[in-house]
């Protein structure tokens, strides 16, 4: 099993739902950088759960006790490793599928792989709840790249069939970065969030669950970052998008829908602006040229799935007498999880760029 993902800017997540603690070790901060704990936490609380009536009733702390690396609020150089002690937690939600593979679930693909001995209480490493500490490291990757004036922000871009609006020219920007962040619903169409909510609540109703799409985007990205083929910020980027829980897909730009364009519509045509910087008069590749950066804001769509534990009835299998079974979910779960990843997201875009940012500073030296 691999655990880590990074060039320059490593991370090693541990742990398990269930298990005393989970963490997170991160190779590669510089020596100097100031870790604001109140930032963090920020950050921290936006992707916490038990906040609210759309999320899970779980409650947990979320907060993160640095035992390495860390000296007078400065970073040493050396590997920072942090720990989140789990407390809320009811194992016993979980012995009904023990030999029951929960559709949609990673219970039976993980029980071949791993010969039965994975730990299946809240899907053990496989749950959601290690993406906490992703958040952690994604928040001192921010603080990084805002000194600098690289950020990153996201919005809810649809649930369901109501759709908000796009990233444009006039909503990207720190003004409104810093708007979204403090929502727990962030749309750029401030109408349709009492509509999206309402939605939540009714599917959470029905005992069952929603999808969505998240979109991304991060500012002030200086033109030349990133390389061709294997190393490119698509490629980067997407690699540790896979590894949030719920992602199954990525577009870049105006993605899919760039098939649909001529050549003529889909190329960025360049121009200086009258401050004399090279820009795009438009945006439809995202802001990557090649797996460089162009200086364009990098933007990217994710489509997250709805959550597999619902409470409906559901087929699956038991193992354990070989048959076929309808059973019925125990526990406490989010009927959407997009407002919850949303912090995610943003954290694992703030790493990967940081990490494409530091290799080509080493590539230079």
């Amino acid at each position: 099993m691999s655990a880590t993902w990074g060039r320059k800017f490593k991370v090693t997540i541990f742990g398990e739902s269930h298990g005393s603690h989970i963490g997170i070790v991160l190779d590669g901060v510089p020596s100097g950088v100031k870790i604001d704990i109140d930032s963090i936490m920020e950050e921290m609380d936006r992707r916490a759960p038990g906040r609210n009536d759309i999320s899970t009733a779980r409650k947990e702390s979320d907060y993160p006790e640095i035992i390495s690396g860390v000296f007078k609020e400065r970073a040493t150089g050396a590997p920072l490793t942090m720990i989140i002690k789990n407390k809320d937690h009811r194992s016993n939600d979980y012995s009904q599928v023990k030999n029951i593979m929960r559709p949609g679930h990673a219970d039976y693909s993980s029980n071949q792989k791993y010969n039965g001995f994975n730990d299946y209480r809240g899907s053990g490493h496989f749950s959601g709840r290690i993406t906490a500490p992703l958040v952690f490291a994604g928040a001192i990757a921010k603080q990084i790249l805002e000194d600098e004036d690289i950020y990153i922000s996201s919005h809810i871009r649809s649930v369901k069939d109501i759709e908000d609006e796009k990233f444009s020219e006039k909503t990207l920007n720190k003004e409104i970065f810093k708007e979204l962040k403090k929502e727990y619903l962030p749309l750029l169409d401030k109408s349709k969030r009492e509509i999206i909510h309402q939605k939540i609540i009714d599917v959470k109703k029905e005992g069952d669950s929603l999808g969505a799409r998240i979109e991304c985007s991060a500012i002030g990205l200086p033109a030349g970052i990133g390389d061709p083929f294997f190393e490119s910020i698509e490629s980067v980027i997407s690699s540790i998008m896979f590894s949030i829980p719920g992602v199954k897909g990525i577009e870049f730009g105006s993605g899919f829908d760039i098939s649909k364009m001529l050549g003529s519509e889909a190329n960025d045509e360049f121009y200086y602006d009258h401050d004399k910087k090279v820009r795009t008069r438009t945006n439809h590749n995202g802001g990557i040229n090649g797996g460089i950066s162009n200086g364009m804001p990098i933007v990217f769509t994710l489509a997250i799935k709805a959550p597999s534990s619902i409470a409906k009835e559901q087929k699956s299998i038991n193992l354990e007498s070989e048959s076929n079974e309808i059973f019925k979910l125990k526990g406490r779960h989010d009927p959407i999880i997009a407002p919850r990843a949303i912090a995610v997201v943003e954290a694992c875009t703030a790493i990967s760029i940081l990490d494409c940012l530091l290799v080509d500073r080493s590539e230079i030296k």
